[in-house]
């Protein structure tokens, strides 16, 4: 197992990884796949020889805050620390100066808290209408 941070992506490969590991996202629109790549500050991937299997993609200030907007982890590899590992060395690139939030999936809620998020209730949300 490789991390790297800002690595190279294709949209191809990201979405691969989205649709393998089950998050929601817009597989089949490589244009935007590719543009939320691009205007990323901040990656952190995973890798199995030369083949993307997980990846962190956040937003941030790097001074007080940073959107963890993306975590996923091939269906496949999950369940072995991977996600952690990604959050983790996230956070290393990050400092202690910046918050980590993120918005889960209904279906991910148990697992933030055991990699450390604390769950809030003070959060408010415009939702994207496509």
């Amino acid at each position: 197992m490789e991390y790297k941070v800002d690595a190279a992506l294709t949209a191809q490969e990201v979405a691969e990884v989205f649709r393998s590991s089950g998050i929601k996202r817009p597989v089949d629109d490589p244009e935007r796949i590719q543009r939320m790549i691009d205007h990323a500050d901040l990656t952190v991937t995973a890798w199995d020889g030369g083949r993307l299997i997980g990846i962190a993609r956040a937003v941030t200030d790097f001074a007080y805050c940073c959107y963890l907007s993306d975590l996923a982890v091939r269906k496949e590899y999950q369940k072995k620390g991977i996600g952690k590992e990604l959050v983790t060395r996230l956070r290393g690139r990050l400092g202690d100066e910046v918050s980590l939030l993120l918005l889960s999936a209904p279906s991910a809620m148990d697992y933030y808290p055991l990699i450390g998020f604390e769950k809030s209730d003070k959060a408010f949300l415009i939702p994207r209408s496509k």
